[in-house]
């Protein structure tokens, strides 16, 4: 099955939350290109992104829909979310900016906490992958 095909196997709400997630880390950072003082935190926040959906993509490639799929975001938003967390909170950014941050951040924090169950849940064990039963 192709990732898309997989997607349609799993709840609305997980289909909804994964197109707020994609909006949130994908497009919402290139609105901090707008600021000189955000330029850097949106471009690291993007080049992340295309990361993470490039390692998440080749291990679905390889393994499936696994629970392990989050480890890409846990190695890679974990440390974003970490950054993002000090530059929102900079005197020097427009206000704008550290709301944008912030929604971004909150998104990948909640993310991170069904990564971080996904990953345990691999680990001890749950390794079919979705939509092996079809």
């Amino acid at each position: 099955m192709t990732m898309q095909e997989t997607l349609t196997l799993l709840p609305e709400w997980l289909i909804w939350w994964f197109n707020w997630l994609i909006f949130a880390v994908a497009v919402l950072p290139l609105a901090l290109l707008i600021w000189p003082q955000s330029r850097k935190v949106g471009v690291i926040a993007v080049a992340a992104s295309i990361l993470t959906g490039a390692a998440v993509y080749g291990m679905f490639r390889q393994m499936g829909y696994v629970k392990l799929l989050g480890l890409p975001h846990l190695l890679i938003w974990g440390p974003l979310a970490f950054y993002l967390f000090r530059k929102q909170a900079k005197d020097a950014m427009p206000i704008a900016a550290r709301w944008i941050i912030r929604v971004i951040l909150v998104t990948l924090l909640i993310s991170l906490a069904f990564d971080v169950v996904d990953v345990l849940r691999y680990i001890l064990g749950e390794r079919t992958p979705l939509g092996a039963e079809a």
